[in-house]
């Protein structure tokens, strides 16, 4: 099966959503660690200190994430000069490569959801005890 050059640029719509949600995720992330941030020294809050850890981990992932989908939209492109060489076998390998990085970033998109679920599982712990 030979793909053609309008089949990897079938990704670009999906990358620029991808990005458009990774870069709010990061900006939400950036208002929170600001707010708990004034939290912390305002009040020592034991909650905002417990959050940090948290909060440093996501932001990495947020960046592996957009390092990744970056790199799958490059292959992207790659994959569209190859056909145009008429390279269809590298083309077809550097597509699967750009599938591959895609889903990574989506799998570490899933993780780091994961991630901020546990980060308001503790905030509402702390509404449960007072």
């Amino acid at each position: 099966m030979d793909i053609t050059i309008t089949t990897p640029a079938l990704l670009f719509p999906a990358i620029s959503v991808l990005f458009l949600a990774y870069s709010n995720r990061y900006l939400a992330i950036a208002k929170r660690i600001r707010e708990l941030h004034n939290l912390f020294n305002r009040t020592q809050s034991h909650i905002a200190k417990k959050q940090v850890e948290s909060l440093r981990i996501r932001i990495r992932l947020i960046i592996i994430m957009q390092a990744l989908a970056v790199m799958g939209i490059i292959c992207s492109v790659l994959t569209m000069a190859l056909i145009f060489l008429g390279l269809q076998i590298s083309a077809k390998t550097v597509f699967l490569l750009s599938m591959l990085l895609i889903v990574l970033s989506l799998l570490v998109s899933l993780w780091e959801l994961l991630i901020s679920t546990r980060a308001l599982n503790i905030e509402l712990e702390d509404m449960e005890v007072q």
